[in-house]
């Protein structure tokens, strides 16, 4: 049977000359119309990191923290196999408040994105109205408040995960950062 599904695909692309692509994920409508200033992301990754960590730095702000010492084309390499692991799999994140009164998003795969509070409250009024777009399509997150109620908090953590879905729908590296530099 598994050889003639196989066989079959064959013969349909040797007759129609097209493939069919496997599903995209899903993923969500919301594109903040506003950026993080990178180096302040970098500055408080390497903080939180107390500098001791390789990273990644994707355009939209998330990062890649990587093994020690890899060549930049490991490095890049890694960070590109993290976003992508993320993606194929549902992309659970982990929020957390720091010390610094920041945000991190953190995701199954070891990859984080900083939501800088100020710049969070500079556009409130964009995340306060399209908080829910940063869903999926039928997705349902259970927070204490019930089924997709979000908080500050909540809101700000879904903020920090459209920028992590835009970078890995178009990735693109603009910094490995060293541990100590």
């Amino acid at each position: 049977m598994l050889r003639r599904s196989f066989l079959g695909g064959v013969l349909a692309i040797a007759v129609t000359g097209t493939v069919t692509a496997a599903p995209s994920p899903p993923v969500p409508a919301w594109r903040p119309s506003f950026a993080q200033p990178r180096d302040r992301v970098i500055e408080r990754i390497r903080y939180y990191s107390d500098g001791r960590r390789d990273f990644a730095v994707f355009r939209h702000g998330t990062c890649v923290v990587l093994d020690p010492g890899l060549p930049d084309v490991d490095a890049r390499a890694a960070s590109l196999g993290a976003l992508s692991g993320i993606l194929k799999a549902h992309p659970d994140m982990t929020p957390t408040p720091m010390d610094d009164g920041n945000l991190l998003v953190r995701y199954n795969h070891p990859a984080a994105n900083v939501v800088l509070r100020d710049v969070a409250e500079a556009h409130w009024d964009e995340i306060e109205r399209r908080h829910l777009d940063g869903l999926v399509e039928a997705e349902v997150l259970i927070t204490p408040l019930g089924p997709n109620r979000f908080d500050a908090f909540g809101k700000q953590a879904l903020l920090g995960r459209a920028y992590m879905f835009m970078d890995a729908l178009a990735p693109e590296i603009v910094a490995v950062e060293r541990a100590g530099s």
